[in-house]
């Protein structure tokens, strides 16, 4: 058997003295104390849950819990099938590289890019070559004018450390 959550205090877990009572039917049946709350809901064998603590006086609701935890993961779980996730594919170029080299990674990007991905392009200097963060640029301009009809610079280029970053996200239609 899976185990309940317990993010709501039910039946007997409720400390307060008085409550605002909402009945199985959403109908409010008034500002009861907490032991009528829980007789009425035990005559109707549900339960007593603390759906709004902060409330004055905190609102209950007399339910069937476990339907209503089964309804609320039902609905979480729908709510993630929705959710599309974003992920972030990463090109890497060099000071030294030529422009078919960056044709080839362009294309690459578009696929990505097409795929509904963003792209962090990087250009990754050894040595002495972060002094001419210039030719970076130049790589990185000559890059995003070969793919520019399907993305947009989210983030211009930048030199953190020893590399030139700059990130691509698809346009939309």
């Amino acid at each position: 058997m899976k185990i309940i959550s317990k993010d709501y205090l039910l039946n007997e877990e409720i400390r307060e003295k008085e409550v605002r009572v909402i009945g199985e039917d959403n109908a409010p049946l008034g500002v009861l104390s907490t032991k009528e709350a829980l007789k009425m809901a035990e005559e109707s064998e549900l339960d007593l849950v603390l759906i709004a603590p902060t409330a004055n006086p905190p609102v209950c609701r007399i339910m069937n819990y476990g339907k209503f935890i089964y309804e609320q993961s039902k609905k979480d779980k729908e709510a993630k099938k929705k959710q599309k996730v974003v992920s972030i594919k990463e090109i890497r170029l060099s000071p030294s590289i030529e422009d078919h080299d960056i044709t080839i990674k362009a294309n690459n990007a578009r696929k990505f890019l097409q795929d509904g991905d963003k792209v962090k392009v990087t250009v990754r200097f050894r040595g002495r070559e972060a002094e001419h963060s210039h030719i970076g640029n130049k790589i990185l301009d000559s890059f995003v004018a070969k793919i520019q009809d399907i993305c947009v610079v989210e983030k211009q280029a930048k030199l953190e450390g020893k590399n030139m970053i700059l990130i691509l996200a698809p346009k939309r239609a």
